[in-house]
């Protein structure tokens, strides 16, 4: 085997099986030829990615997917986020993620109604943020306006050890049991609070109403940290690389790991992100790099909105149009290693990430492991394989053997 290499996530691609589609999984319902082809020919089998003592964010996920143990490396979400928007945090600034959120009701009844408010456009919800920053500007913090809901602010000297949770992680829940708790809190808490007041009643919300959209009525804070430090993968491994991803926690890895960021024109991170421009675009990087991640939201999206339908639909896209142009680089060149995997599970039932092993499959098979081969690229088939890596990290070197 030649010398170049892709990791292609679908994020949250994995999950439980789903009644209304016959108690299959999204996995076994989709139509997929070019995943079932790689399992029947390549090496599959089921890797527990994220340590079971951690939570399974897509951050920690992809670190260790890429090589870097979580343990040792992982500060918080945030600062990964930071480094893609082109923010640089001080040795002492914490960086904390910042949602803008639909609550319903009032008080001790607030509920998490959408963690995205109704997925927001991100001109909405920077002219929200401005509102806010003239409301806190005593307070030190800074917003920087990222994409959709998804933004940041910057506590310059900040506390980083309070216990947050994620807004995707309590859908359809009171808030009262997940707001901040612990050390610098208060802030936290007042922040939101103050959102709370400036949000509902802006022109933005009154004219998403008005047109039967959800408001952004509240920010919602978490996921706090200070800057990592982390070695480039090509310290690590020898190699050059690129990222090819939507989201910015994935785009901040990549430049915390000195790969090269590629904007795609069209990747939103949604269903209905540039499947093929994905893929064309990380074929075109082979030509001067060793290695290239490509990284797929939509699947894990679909999880988050409880939907099988998109579900399904993202697989059979990432299968037709990212693995169908990978798999005749392969048979045309013959120099190219791809491993398929999820980061984790996001099962539609529960709507959020579970912690557990996932199906990967390498094509062609990698030499580090026995062939086990499947007839199908599902989770049952990566389970009656009998080969399984318990460690994330360990997979690039089955990638690079």
């Amino acid at each position: 085997m030649g010398n170049k290499y892709i990791i292609l996530i679908g994020d949250g691609m994995a999950d439980w099986p789903i009644p209304s589609i016959g108690d299959r999984t999204p996995l076994e319902a989709a139509q997929k030829p070019n995943m079932d082809f790689m399992a029947a020919h390549g090496s599959i089998g089921m890797v527990q990615v994220v340590p079971t003592e951690m939570y399974p964010g897509s951050d920690v996920s992809n670190l260790s997917i890429l090589g870097y143990d979580p343990a040792a490396v992982y500060t918080g979400r945030s600062p990964l986020e930071a480094a893609s928007i082109g923010i640089s945090l001080g040795p002492e600034d914490v960086a904390v993620r910042c949602n803008i959120v639909t609550l319903e009701n009032e008080g001790a009844d607030s509920g998490m109604e959408d963690f995205s408010a109704g997925h927001i456009s991100t001109a909405e919800a920077g002219e929200l943020l401005c509102a806010l920053q003239g409301r806190v500007a005593d307070r030190g913090v800074r917003f920087h306006t990222g994409v959709s809901y998804r933004h940041l602010m910057v506590w310059p000297g900040g506390n980083d050890l309070m216990k947050t949770t994620p807004p995707h992680d309590i859908h359809g829940k009171k808030i009262t049991d997940y707001l901040p708790k612990g050390d610098g809190a208060e802030l936290l808490l007042t922040i939101m609070e103050i959102s709370r007041e400036v949000f509902p009643d802006h022109p933005v919300n009154r004219a998403r109403v008005a047109e039967g959209k959800r408001p952004g009525n509240s920010v919602w804070l978490w996921g706090q940290g200070k800057a990592p430090r982390i070695p480039t993968f090509r310290d690590k491994f020898g190699l050059s690389g690129a990222v090819v991803a939507a989201v910015d926690l994935i785009k901040g890895i990549g430049i915390y790991a000195g790969l090269e960021v590629i904007d795609v024109p069209g990747a939103t991170g949604y269903i209905d992100t540039n499947y093929r421009g994905k893929a064309e675009y990380a074929l075109r990087q082979l030509e001067e790099k060793d290695f290239v991640l490509i990284h797929v939201e939509a699947p894990d999206e679909a999880g988050h909105n409880g939907s099988v339908e998109d579900k399904i639909l993202a697989i059979e896209r990432i299968d037709r149009e990212m693995l169908g142009p990978l798999l005749a680089r392969i048979r045309e060149k013959g120099d190219l290693r791809v491993l398929l995997l999820p980061d984790h599970p996001t099962p539609v039932k529960i709507r959020t990430h579970a912690q557990e092993p996932v199906p990967f499959v390498f094509y062609p098979p990698s030499p580090g492991l026995n062939a086990r081969t499947g007839r199908r690229y599902t989770e049952a088939e990566g389970r009656a394989s009998g080969q399984f890596v318990p460690a994330g990290t360990r997979l690039i070197e089955y990638l690079l053997a």
